[in-house]
């Protein structure tokens, strides 16, 4: 695949269509999910949709991985992240709290990796029209291919178990109430926490091993030629 056949706006585009649905759709499921198990807060407050806009956070969906797009392109940076607007979930309402917040949790990540399935099925689509409509054929492969990497990334992040992520939801509901009291105590300190792991590189180096597995496995799965 030729991604030098984009310009830079173009190669942003590409990226920016399933950045947003991998962020988007990522909350909308936990709603879903929230709602099946006997919690209405979500669909009370519109969030049960996969429209992106009810979901988009400025700042987590649209200036950071912005800024991290831009810097893929001019400093060769090769993390990206973001984050939408917290679906609701009021957890007293779920019929059974312990269990069903844990399914809750990890509807977000689960979401997350039948969506890469799916951009990599795309992807191999691409790949398959490229002698009839090359411009068409790669706009799907290259933007399929990105659909995998961002999904996955987001997958295993949300699954780090440390509060507010998704990993950390499922190892309250495992601890004793009461360990479990103190370990959510962490989450005002959370954010932090990712930031440092971030800018001191061990995020990405948490992250890269089982992402990678993963992505091979996917396009070995698809027959894409990367």
């Amino acid at each position: 695949m030729d991604a030098f056949a984009f310009s830079t706006a173009q190669k942003i585009i590409l990226l920016i269509i399933p950045l947003i649905f991998a962020i988007t759709v990522h909350e909308a499921a936990h709603g879903y999910v929230a709602n099946m198990f006997g919690d209405p807060t979500a669909k009370m407050m519109g969030r049960l949709t996969l429209n992106p806009i009810k979901h988009i956070d400025p700042v987590g969906t649209l200036l950071i991985p912005g800024a991290l797009i831009l810097a893929m392109f001019m400093v060769g940076n090769r993390f990206i992240f973001g984050w939408a607007k917290p679906v609701p979930v009021t957890w007293q309402n779920l019929r059974n709290p312990r269990r069903d917040m844990a399914l809750v949790a990890l509807a977000g990540p689960g979401v997350n990796f039948l969506m890469a399935i799916a951009w990599g099925a795309i992807a191999k689509f691409g790949i398959m029209i490229l002698d009839d409509q090359q411009m068409l054929g790669l706009s799907l492969a290259y933007m399929g291919l990105m659909g995998i990497l961002i999904n996955l990334v987001l997958m295993v992040l949300n699954l780090i178990p440390i509060p507010p992520l998704d990993g950390s939801r499922v190892v309250a509901s495992l601890l004793p109430p009461k360990t479990a009291y103190h370990y959510n105590r962490i989450e005002p300190y959370g954010f932090f926490i990712l930031i440092a792991l971030l800018v001191t590189n061990i995020l990405p180096m948490i992250i890269a091993p089982p992402m990678m597995f993963l992505y091979h496995l996917i396009t070995v799965v698809f027959g894409l030629r990367v």
